[in-house]
């Protein structure tokens, strides 16, 4: 079995990055992965101190930015997953989501977890995007 052609990674200021031994986002051919992505600032600041909604749309906003690098935007994701710490939180969740990705409509999975390695963040995210990607 072959595996897929590997192109660029983009790396951040995320200690985790250096401590586990990943990259925030690879390219495999037309498709850039994003990897779980926290409402972290940069030296572990946290965004959106207690409130579901500033932390997705803080989380997705570093998302997309590590997206950026590879000249891709909203308009190229075609997967997010969220992950968060209450159910309670699912509608400010899904309105962040709803205010970056509805003119585009990605495949989404919303999961409730047990917790984070920071128990402050309610939410992480991932992100999948496509070269070529477009709206209908």
């Amino acid at each position: 079995m072959t595996s897929p052609e590997f192109g660029r990674r983009v790396q951040t200021e995320s200690p985790w990055e250096q401590t586990i031994g990943f990259a925030r986002a690879v390219e495999a051919g037309d498709l850039v992965l994003v990897a779980g992505t926290m409402p972290l600032a940069e030296r572990g600041v946290l965004e959106g101190e207690g409130d579901p909604y500033e932390q997705t749309l803080a989380a997705f906003g570093h998302a997309l930015d590590a997206l950026s690098k590879f000249d891709l935007g909203v308009e190229s994701v075609i997967r997010t997953r969220m992950y968060l710490t209450h159910a309670r939180d699912v509608d400010a969740v899904g309105r962040a989501h709803k205010e970056l990705f509805d003119a585009v409509r990605p495949a989404a999975t919303l999961v409730v977890v047990s917790g984070f390695v920071d128990s402050r963040v309610l939410v992480e995210v991932e992100l999948e995007a496509f070269r070529g990607a477009r709206q209908s």
